[in-house]
């Protein structure tokens, strides 16, 4: 399948579809586009080109986000005047699939899309696991398995490679054991004993380490929240497409709101964890001080990505959680209540053992 290039440039781009000319959307799980309406399906039209890295340099030259405005949009479904500031959405009149074309704009556009691999009813099964795992949740929670405003959501990310040059100073600690003689009361008598302390001897350490870093991703939106987006980690980047608008159709995009600058200063925060365990491995010894880091990178690059997560709420007890969930893997992070009856039990469980223990130590 083709897509549409007679849209008039101001407008979305739209996948009509060959059997009652309604509006095809994405079928995740597939490379097919499909027809909510008469179920006619044709194939995603694979681009004739690789994903490719870009040097930083020319990510930063883009005009920056907080400068540009809403898309003005005319959906072409039903004709309706439309504001956005997503890359993808519905019509909220007619519920067409909008996609918006991202070359139309001096931003730095998406390289690569990681299309949905888990359906609606596949976002909803994760759902209904994840509830009954709960520890401490009420049980009245393993009945929840819907989800309201579960929106199909693409989220955009970073991803930045470089190779690495580290030169670092420190200290490796090795242990060694000194005996230490001590006294003890033992039915009234005075003992003395001896014991093995360990005590760590210091030694300068300096050196280099190196390393290559590939996709190093960083979320790159703060629409939702940054630590529950994280925790859906990992993605398999691997099976990412190069960026083409039918993976969008049907689902909602985000543009980013970080910039590339901003998201390399990030990676390069997650190299260092990195880079500290190289010097730590490379130190040796039993214990490692490391006093500083001076790291050089070169052949730095990046791109944007976006990634599938299913995005939306619960309702239990009268009030409403929010949850996230990884489209291709079903991963489910979100906010969740506790039973206070359980937690007490537990406590009181907890005691009981304690005291026990102390029972037999004493009669023993």
């Amino acid at each position: 399948m083709t897509e549409n290039t007679t849209t008039p440039p101001e407008g979305p781009r739209v996948f009509p579809c060959g059997g009652c000319g309604a509006r095809l959307e994405f079928a995740p799980g597939t490379e097919r586009m499909l027809c909510p309406y008469c179920g006619h399906t044709d194939e995603v039209a694979a681009p004739e080109r690789r994903i490719r890295e870009h040097k930083v340099q020319d990510l930063f030259r883009r005009t920056p986000m907080a400068d540009l405005v809403p898309h003005e949009l005319v959906c072409q479904g039903c004709g309706a005047h439309l504001q956005s500031d997503q890359l993808a959405h519905n019509c909220q009149f007619c519920a067409s699939p909008l996609v918006i074309d991202p070359a139309s704009e001096d931003v730095v556009p998406p390289e690569a899309v990681l299309p949905f691999a888990v359906d609606r009813s596949g976002a909803r099964g994760a759902l209904a696991s994840w509830t009954r795992t709960r520890w401490f949740a009420p049980n009245s929670l393993k009945k929840v398995g819907e989800a309201e405003r579960l929106k199909s959501t693409y989220l955009p990310h970073w991803t930045f490679d470089a190779a690495t040059a580290s030169d670092y100073k420190g200290q490796r600690g090795e242990y060694y054991y000194v005996t230490e003689t001590y006294t003890t009361q033992e039915n009234g008598k005075t003992v003395t004993k001896t014991r093995q302390v360990r005590k760590t001897r210091w030694y300068p350490a300096s050196g280099r380490v190196s390393r290559d870093f590939d996709d190093v991703l960083v979320n790159a939106t703060t629409r939702l929240s940054p630590e529950r987006v994280t925790a859906l980690e990992p993605w398999d980047l691997k099976q990412a497409r190069p960026f083409t608008h039918a993976y969008l159709a049907g689902h909602e995009a985000l543009r980013y709101d970080m910039e590339p600058e901003e998201g390399l200063d990030r990676a390069k925060g997650i190299m260092a964890k990195q880079i500290d365990k190289d010097c730590r491995r490379d130190i040796g010894g039993d214990e490692q001080r490391v006093h500083s880091v001076s790291t050089r990178y070169s052949d730095v690059t990046g791109k944007l990505m976006l990634l599938p997560v299913w995005a939306g709420a619960y309702l239990h007890g009268g009030k409403s959680y929010q949850m996230v969930i990884n489209g291709q893997t079903g991963e489910v992070q979100g906010e969740r209540p506790y039973s206070a009856v359980k937690i007490a039990f537990a406590v009181l469980a907890m005691l009981a053992v304690v005291a026990l223990l102390v029972y037999i130590y004493l009669q023993g």
